[in-house]
């Protein structure tokens, strides 16, 4: 709750209950500290897929709090159980305490209700407050803070325990809450190494969550895999450019369709050359002549992902192997 300020008493902030708290330091570990840093973007497929759009659209309210660490509070407070109450009597996804949600709490689905249960209005109302913590934190002007550290913390004990103690407050119950969401943040992104973007990292994602997938010729789509045809019509799956197609699709929220085949996928988007290659760009092949008759996504190292061929899964593998080299490739990007 805003304002809590107290290390050895029984009390609930944001839904989490502290009881009988010691004053032992410590502070939060420097690796847990570097997941919460640049170089992430949102695993679309680690969150339950009715949450998703909310996560996604709570992650762009301001840039100290992204989706990753939207998605990986909700589940430190909740499990994801939207129904979930407290002993303290926190409710819903985010944990809400009735004081807080007071004056946090907002309509997000527009249904004329503030409700603490409802998914869309906890989700958009954690991230409205995580950002309005964010900006009461900053003004205490704290040397060499970790600002979601802060933000964290000042969700579990309350903003004015932060700045009593310069930072994360020595309470056992606080230094636990903001190290296991720093390190939950990694399992709800993807890498944006190589200098990926976060567009990239997404289409990576999309495509990784269905891995071991069966191939189906003419199979899949942007809904999901389905039965194809031919030697397809009995396996439900994706083909190569199925897959692409629903990675990117789903990446950028429905805005890119790309067309059905790897013929035309491979002169969709903007061309790219070897040397530019980053994550969630697409690789076409000609494997068999003249046509550019297989297509797969890059995801870093050397490595891609594709639904290869009928009697295979969705794989990965290196792109730069004997058989793959030997082929002709051209390199896309579609955001």
């Amino acid at each position: 709750m805003k304002g809590t300020n107290s290390a050895l008493l029984t009390f609930a902030v944001a839904g989490t209950l502290l009881i009988g708290l010691s004053m032992t330091g410590g502070s939060v570990d420097e690796d847990d500290k570097a997941l919460a840093g640049e170089g992430i973007a949102l695993n679309p497929s680690a969150i339950p897929a009715e949450y998703q759009e909310w996560v996604m659209k709570a992650g762009k309210l301001c840039p100290d709090v992204p989706a990753a660490l939207i998605a990986a509070q909700i589940e430190a407070e909740s499990n994801w159980n939207p129904r979930a109450v407290s002993p303290a009597g926190a409710q819903g996804l985010s944990q809400f305490i009735p004081g807080t949600w007071a004056t946090y709490g907002v309509d997000a689905d527009n249904d004329g209700r503030r409700d603490p249960f409802n998914p869309a209005d906890a989700i958009m109302s954690q991230a409205n407050y995580d950002c309005d913590l964010a900006d009461e934190v900053r003004s205490y002007k704290i040397k060499n803070a970790d600002i979601r550290s802060l933000i964290l913390a000042a969700y579990n004990a309350g903003p004015n325990a932060v700045r009593q103690y310069g930072g994360v407050p020595p309470y056992a119950e606080t230094q636990q809450y903001v190290a296991r969401i720093l390190r939950l943040i990694a399992k709800y992104s993807v890498s944006t190494s190589e200098g990926a973007s976060e567009f990239g990292a997404r289409v990576v994602a999309q495509a990784q969550k269905w891995k071991g997938t069966p191939y189906s010729w003419g199979g899949g789509g942007i809904s999901g895999p389905t039965f194809g045809f031919a030697q397809g019509q009995y396996t439900r799956g994706f083909d190569c450019s199925s897959l692409v197609m629903y990675a990117v699709y789903h990446a950028s929220g429905g805005k890119t369709t790309l067309s059905r085949t790897s013929q035309y996928q491979v002169t969709e988007g903007k061309g790219v050359s070897r040397g530019q290659l980053r994550p969630g760009d697409a690789i076409g092949f000609k494997l068999n002549g003249g046509s550019w008759d297989h297509i797969a996504i890059y995801v870093g190292n050397n490595q891609m992902i594709h639904a290869p061929r009928t009697g295979r899964t969705v794989s990965v593998e290196a792109f730069d192997s004997p058989y793959w080299s030997s082929k002709p490739q051209t390199y896309r990007r579609y955001g």
